[in-house]
């Protein structure tokens, strides 16, 4: 049933050499004869693309639970497109990885998650140089304040900022925020936020 997606899903990572994996991820039930399952296709270590396969099936010990992971449970929840990460991505490709994800539904009924993989080391190379450009530090938070790029030695990739709530900063209108001190801006098109100081930073 999901066939229909293999070339569109290829096509996708040939065309965007940022995006390092990218595909469909079912709900559990959603198939009738298997648990759950990753239509998820991506580009192996000398750049051929190739699909992953991962035991999916419950009874077995190397079972691949994916229904924990925020990129999942983010977008089921919320209903809004998510950023995962930076984490090990240890179910796909063993790298420092960040997952963008949106839910997918059908009649109003949630049936899984599209989603694209970015290593962390692309990422930072594609958007440090707009950071850097910025007059005072400055850092891209998830809905969970997780940061994913910085120029603020005291806000490294991977840390959590606390305080201010990303995810409703996200969820309201695309306007500057203000807490703490920090200006809070939603990035257009991804589920991210950008952080910078209020009184040495203008955007």
């Amino acid at each position: 049933d999901l066939a229909a997606l293999r070339p569109g899903l290829r096509d996708r990572l040939d065309r965007h050499p940022l995006v390092s994996g990218v595909g469909f991820v079912a709900a559990p039930g959603l198939l009738g004869d298997v648990p759950g399952w990753l239509e998820w296709w991506q580009r192996g270590p000398g750049g051929a693309v190739r699909p992953l396969l991962l035991d999916l099936d419950p009874e077995h010990s190397a079972y691949s639970d994916y229904t924990h992971w925020d990129w999942y449970t983010l977008p089921r929840e919320t209903g809004r497109r998510a950023v995962a990460g930076p984490y090990v991505d240890y179910l796909c490709s063993d790298e420092y990885s960040l997952t963008l994800s949106a839910p997918v539904a059908l009649d109003g009924t949630f049936v899984g998650v599209a989603a694209a993989d970015v290593y962390l080391r692309h990422f930072e190379a594609a958007v440090l140089p707009a950071l850097q450009a910025l007059p005072g530090p400055a850092r891209l938070v998830n809905a969970r304040g997780r940061v994913a790029a910085s120029t603020d030695p005291a806000h490294l990739v991977g840390s959590l900022t606390r305080g201010p709530d990303f995810g409703a900063v996200l969820a309201g209108p695309r306007t500057g925020h203000r807490a703490d001190g920090l200006r809070l801006l939603p990035c257009a098109g991804t589920p991210l936020v950008l952080v910078t100081t209020e009184n040495r930073a203008r955007v």
